[in-house]
């Protein structure tokens, strides 16, 4: 006997646009078991910032892959994708249903198309391009990317020299692009994905959001909260999680690199950029039903569509 694959719901969206609020009530509304999707909300420290559910969020509808990492360590995607099918396969044998959330587009498409094979990391490409960051500076080594490789580029922030690096150091060694290798390989993702996506119909709309949250962030004690990171003492901006948008900004305010008025610019207009990325590969991103996050049915369209495409 055919049996259809279990599902698994995918609730992606820019950030700042209310997913978490959404997975909760979906949580209290139907059979599901939440898994985040967020390559910073893994760290833990990094609460405010990242936007983590609160304790007492939490204590309503645990979320798995949270706080599972410390910031002084390196969590890539590979690493989601065994830990997201380990929670996936924990959750499906309880007999619930597992609703992946978060805004790392990339880990969603790692997980339901699998990642290439890459060649391994070779020291002396990886100094030519270090030494080359340093005399041009890696956007201008991100603009080199996307003359290779525009769809990695969209993903990566040009900012963001580990990732750089890597897919720079991938096209060298391998003469291929990251993502030409990942489009050769698919993986066996044994679940049916129904996939959601939750935006505002406007993108100004979205940037006011994007503002109006960190102006409550900082309300709530952001800059402490990047403070007890760096007394920290093991903690720099060449860390994926320091490099988090809000906190690489705060921290060189710390630093007395910024000033308070530009600290607060620049984070904003970085996670502007960041919801931007991610719009562009949920555009990219095939069979994802869209939800207006300013409709005030919102949560009963996300449970109707959830019901329907659970029932068929």
């Amino acid at each position: 006997m055919n049996r259809s694959p279990p599902p698994v719901v995918f609730l992606m969206g820019p950030t700042a646009a209310g997913k978490s609020g959404l997975a909760l009530a979906l949580h209290a509304r139907l059979p599901v078991e939440i898994v985040s999707v967020d390559s910073s909300q893994v760290y833990r420290g990094l609460d405010i910032g990242t936007a983590k559910p609160t304790p007492e969020e939490q204590a309503r509808a645990p979320h798995r892959l949270i706080d599972i990492r410390d910031p002084t360590e390196v969590y890539s995607a590979a690493h989601f994708c065994d830990d997201a099918r380990r929670e996936i396969a924990a959750i499906v044998r309880a007999g619930r249903i597992p609703l992946l959330v978060g805004g790392t587009m990339f880990y969603f498409r790692a997980l339901e198309y699998g990642l290439a094979p890459l060649p391994s990391a070779d020291p002396a490409v990886r100094a030519r391009l270090t030494q080359q960051a340093l005399t041009q500076g890696w956007p201008a080594l991100h603009a080199r990317l996307a003359a290779h490789d525009p769809a990695s580029a969209t993903r990566i922030d040009p900012n963001d020299a580990q990732r750089i690096q890597r897919a720079l150091e991938i096209i060298e060694l391998s003469g291929l692009t990251p993502s030409a290798l990942n489009r050769a390989h698919r993986a066996d993702f044994p679940y049916h994905a129904i996939k959601l996506a939750l935006a505002p119909a406007g993108r100004a709309r979205l940037h006011e959001q994007i503002d109006r949250r960190f102006e409550q962030m900082l309300e709530r004690g952001l800059v402490a909260e990047v403070e007890d990171l760096r007394r920290r003492g093991d903690l720099n901006l060449q860390l994926p999680s320091i490099r988090t948008v809000g906190y690489r900004q705060i921290w060189r305010y710390l630093t007395g690199e910024l000033n308070y008025s530009e600290m607060i610019a620049q984070a904003q207009a970085a996670t502007r950029q960041l919801a931007k990325r991610q719009f562009t590969w949920l555009r990219r991103y095939p069979e994802v039903t869209w939800l207006d996050s300013d409709a005030a049915d919102r949560v009963d369209q996300a449970v109707e569509t959830l019901r329907d495409r659970l029932a068929g």
